[in-house]
């Protein structure tokens, strides 16, 4: 089974608002328009099974109204598995962790750049503390900033998992956007899977052997960052530069399929 496990859809009134702040602050064009029908479209050109698909609340008023999105489209969509999302400063945490577990939500994204938050932030532990091995947690990480200064950074996730060990932690972005030579340093080999969303265009080919190499291909999942890339054209060139057959391929997406008992 083919799963990306990083992809984003929005509600068709927002979608155009939110891809114009992604291309501001990313200075990426968007290949896709965010709503379900074009990523589905994209999905079956390219042969992919299932899109994770992740939203991050960027205040606390957010958090009900996005996992209201994320659980009625896990109810549209076959094809799609949503994920939650909460926030540090979100006052209901238990309650809304077990609406999400009881509708099947099987994951949760972090954004703390976007969400204004840092991972060293004290309530964030609190968080970790109430989901211990409840959820996936999948956490961006990186940006242009220096790790140290950045909301999200390798070492800061480093920590979360030395204080957490049972929850199973994704690391975007190939450890760390921006921050690679550090997700080498502070999390390879420390039970951390990483997925390969929006790196490949900005990781030459030295860098990327040494991510492939540090990270063992058991931790490695396919993600396209949809709608900021195409899944298809993600995946050709994930094999092309890594000169990966079809059994390498094949373990990273099964890879996925296990995570998620699938």
């Amino acid at each position: 089974m083919l799963i990306d496990f990083h992809t984003h859809v929005f509600h068709p009134k927002i979608a155009d608002k939110v891809l114009h702040q992604l291309e501001n602050h990313y200075s990426i064009h968007p290949v896709g328009t965010g709503t379900a029908d074009d990523l589905l479209q994209r999905m079956s050109t390219s042969g992919i099974d299932k899109s994770v698909v992740l939203t991050a609340a960027t205040a606390p008023a957010q958090v009900i109204p996005a996992n209201n999105w994320a659980i009625q489209t896990s109810k549209e969509y076959d094809q799609f598995i949503p994920f939650g999302t909460v926030h540090p400063r979100f006052d209901q945490m238990e309650r809304e962790l077990d609406r999400l577990e009881s509708n099947g939500i099987k994951g949760l994204k972090f954004h703390p750049d976007f969400q204004g938050f840092r991972m060293d932030d004290p309530a964030l532990f609190d968080v970790m503390e109430m989901i211990q091995d409840r959820f996936i947690c999948l956490f961006h990480v990186g940006d242009t900033l220096p790790p140290d200064e950045n909301p999200s950074c390798p070492r800061k996730l480093a920590a979360i998992k030395a204080a957490f060990p049972e929850t199973t932690i994704v690391a975007a972005h190939m450890g760390g956007y921006r921050h690679w030579k550090e997700a080498i340093e502070h999390l390879a080999g420390k039970g951390i899977l990483v997925d390969t969303s929006s790196s490949l265009d900005f990781i030459d080919d030295s860098m990327l052997k040494e991510l492939f190499d540090a990270f063992s291909i058991e931790s490695l999942l396919f993600g396209s960052d949809y709608p900021l890339f195409d899944a298809g054209i993600e995946l050709n060139q994930l094999k092309k530069r890594l000169s990966l057959n079809e059994a390498a391929i094949d373990q990273i997406m099964s890879n996925a399929s296990t995570l998620l008992n699938l």
